[in-house]
Parts: structure tokens; C-alpha cells; sequence
């Protein structure tokens, strides 16, 4: 498998329920590193730009508004098969087909409220990563436990 980095967003409801150090210690724990980290409030023309695909679909303002009502914690995560490892561990989409174990099959109840975006595809990754952070606050690192993980 190949070390990848890809994105990853805690929405707006995880500061209000205070889950952030929870969800970002189940990243890590999985063997995943956080090499790119910055809480912020998205300004609409990035919420729009970030969900461009989904312009015309009948949740889409309300997407937008949510992703811009709060402060979220952008973040890009490395490892092997980052991108994979990291929707495995956000679980589906839909709120009520998340498994427990998951990130969203245990902590969301609503689908627009799912808690957290993960980049589906290395492409989406780049894009989104470009996005939200600049090449220079991207930090890699190495603790020498790769070889445990």
C-alpha cells in the first residue's frame, strides 16, 4: 500500500458537542498522522467552491448553510491507504447505514449532520487539500513507529 495524504473536515456540531479530541485521538489511534491542522470559519464562496458537485441537488443550500454556521477543523491526514483507512473509519454517509464503531455510527443522527467529510478518491483529495491549506502549513513528521502500525 502507498502513503497517501488526503482531506478530512470535522463539521460545525462536532465543536458544539465537543468531540474534536475524540474523533482526531480515533484518527490517530488508527495509525493515521495529522499533518495539516486548522480550526476556521469557512466563508461561503469556499463552502460553494468545496461542494461544487452537489449545485442543484435539493440539499445543497442547506449543506452550505450548515458548513458555514460554525467554525469546522480542517485537517490533512497521511498514511497508507489514507483515503480508504479514513472513510472506513467515518462510516457511510447516511446517518442511520453508519455501523457502530464508526465515527458517524456513533456519534451522528442526521445525515446533514454527519460530523465529518473525508475526501472520497486521491483527486478529490488534492483538490480539496488545495483548497484549504497552503503547501507551506503542511507539516510531515515521523515518530519511528511506522514500523508498529
Amino acid at each position: 500500500m502507498a502513503v497517501e495524504r488526503t482531506f478530512s473536515m470535522l463539521k460545525p456540531g462536532v465543536l458544539q458537542r465537543r468531540l474534536a479530541g475524540e474523533i482526531m485521538a480515533r484518527i490517530e489511534r488508527k495509525g493515521l498522522k495529522i499533518v495539516a491542522l486548522k480550526m476556521m470559519a469557512i466563508p461561503i464562496e469556499l463552502a460553494e467552491t468545496h461542494y461544487a458537485e452537489h449545485r442543484g441537488k435539493g440539499f445543497y443550500d442547506t449543506l452550505i448553510s450548515l458548513m458555514t454556521s460554525g467554525p469546522v477543523v480542517a485537517m490533512v491526514v497521511e498514511g497508507e491507504d489514507a483515503i480508504a483507512q479514513l472513510r472506513r473509519l467515518c462510516g457511510a454517509t447516511k446517518a442511520d447505514e453508519a455501523l457502530p464503531g464508526t465515527i458517524r455510527g456513533d456519534f451522528a443522527m442526521h445525515t446533514p449532520r454527519n460530523l465529518i467529510h473525508a475526501s472520497d478518491s486521491s483527486a478529490s483529495a488534492e483538490r480539496e487539500i488545495g483548497l484549504f491549506f497552503e503547501k507551506a502549513e503542511i507539516c510531515p513528521w515521523s515518530d519511528g513507529n511506522d514500523g508498529w502500525i
